[in-house]
């Protein structure tokens, strides 16, 4: 389990470009924000992502999809005609993307949908960076009775997505193995100091 999906709760915007007959239409809006934290995932855990989480991030074949459906592209950044080219850039506040998507049937039921704000939120697909160490890291919010994560370095945008439905699953909230397994450990670091404590009143209990 490497690949992570995420919803951003940033609406997406439709904008238009030219004039008359060359007017196009175009969406555009953030797949991901630097330094915000999401609600709660899961149930468990929030995770914000750091500013230069994109720093070595590979963003050369990257694709638009509607609902991280495969069979429903609008637009990748390999292509360049304007329409089907999906534009990405990294600024202070995360990574913009915009495109105008290709000449479909369900493209342009999407784009009734984006104007009149049925559809209004976006998603990104992600992979963890760990060529140059561990890619995140992990607390515990004692205030909050939740786990916090900092994504330090993503690999790979796989899409992002225009969504239907904003908020999280738990199917959605899902981290990499390797990220499950620092969670683990640190659980087992919160109970030690407990368990410590047990063995010691269990001694003192003897030798009353």
């Amino acid at each position: 389990m490497n690949k992570e999906v995420r919803h951003l709760t940033t609406k997406i915007e439709l904008r238009s470009a030219g004039e008359d007959e060359e007017k196009k239409h175009y969406i555009e809006g953030y797949a991901l924000k630097f330094e915000k934290w999401s609600e709660p995932l899961g149930g468990w855990f929030k995770e914000i992502i750091s500013r230069n989480a994109l720093d070595y991030t590979d963003l050369s074949n990257v694709v638009a999809l509607f609902n991280h459906r495969q069979d429903y592209p609008l637009a990748r950044n390999t292509v360049s005609e304007d329409v089907g080219r999906l534009e990405l850039e990294t600024d202070a506040i995360g990574l913009k993307f915009r495109f105008i998507p290709t000449d479909t049937s369900y493209a342009k039921d999407l784009m009734v949908n984006v104007r009149s704000g049925v559809v209004n939120q976006c998603s990104f697909a992600f992979s963890l960076d760990y060529r140059n160490g561990e890619p995140d890291e992990w607390r515990h919010n004692d205030e909050e009775g939740v786990y916090e994560r900092r994504i330090n370095a993503i690999d790979r945008i796989s899409d992002i997505s225009l969504v239907t439905t904003p908020a999280y699953s738990d199917t959605e909230a899902v981290v990499s193995e390797r990220s499950l397994a620092k969670v683990e450990r640190l659980k087992e670091m919160r109970a030690a100091p407990i368990e410590k404590l047990k063995m010691e009143l269990e001694l003192l209990d003897l030798t009353i």
